[in-house]
């Protein structure tokens, strides 16, 4: 069976999650702590990072992108990434909206500070980035229900990997409890729909040791 390596609230793990749920490609999870550096892990992947991805037949994928592209090529069912090179522009500019810009901007912020900085026992989380962590959420929730209504999903017709690039990071920061749904209502409603897909159950039930998640984190409705 294939093996993916990843961290619990890690968003461009979370992602390449998703596709394979997407995808009904099973696989093993498995946790992967990065900041150990692993020999056998680093032997696989150089960069020490994940997610990591492990074929069947031994074959190693690293990076998000680059395993989502892979599994588009070989598992073209239910396409992911779109038909045409016009819509899989569209989606490839989005998660990389999602994957650098709002990683930037909100999820180290966020995540990074009050979660693993915490987690990893390295001090207290940095005041003025988590504030700009809050600020900056707001503008990418506003995009967000720009594009939905637009369209049916963020980058067209159909579920791609927009969507889930946006919906991994998106549920990282709820385990936290830091997105502020109620201020975004059209965000929140497409977010829902993400949240209530088969491939999203396993991201429920994520624990990261010593921290419950927050109350609405494991609700497919609230």
């Amino acid at each position: 069976m294939r093996t993916l390596f990843h961290l619990w609230l890690h968003p461009h793990s979370r992602k390449v999650r998703l596709a394979l749920g997407e995808k009904h490609l099973r696989f093993e999870a498995m946790i992967e702590k990065t900041w150990e550096r692993r020999t056998e892990y680093m032997a696989m992947n150089p960069a020490g990072d994940v997610p990591l991805m492990v074929e069947e037949d031994g074959t190693i994928l690293s990076n998000s992108s680059v395993i989502c592209e892979y599994l588009d090529e070989v598992y073209p069912e239910n396409t992911l990434l779109g038909h045409e090179p016009i819509d899989r522009a569209e989606v490839r500019r989005i998660v990389g909206w999602f994957d650098v810009k709002f990683n930037r901007e909100v999820t180290e912020y966020l995540v990074g500070e009050k979660m693993m900085k915490r987690f990893l026992k390295l001090g207290e989380p940095h005041g003025p980035s988590v504030r700009a962590g809050h600020a900056n959420i707001h503008y990418h929730l506003d995009y967000i229900a720009y594009l939905i209504e637009r369209r049916r999903w963020l980058a067209g017709d159909h579920i791609t990997y927009a969507d889930l690039a946006a919906a991994a990071h998106l549920s990282s920061i709820d385990y936290i409890g830091d997105v502020p749904w109620d201020e975004h209502p059209v965000a929140k409603s497409w977010y829902l729909r993400v949240k209530s897909r088969p491939s999203f159950k396993p991201l429920l039930e994520d624990r990261v040791p010593g921290y419950a998640p927050s109350t609405n984190y494991t609700k497919i409705d609230f």
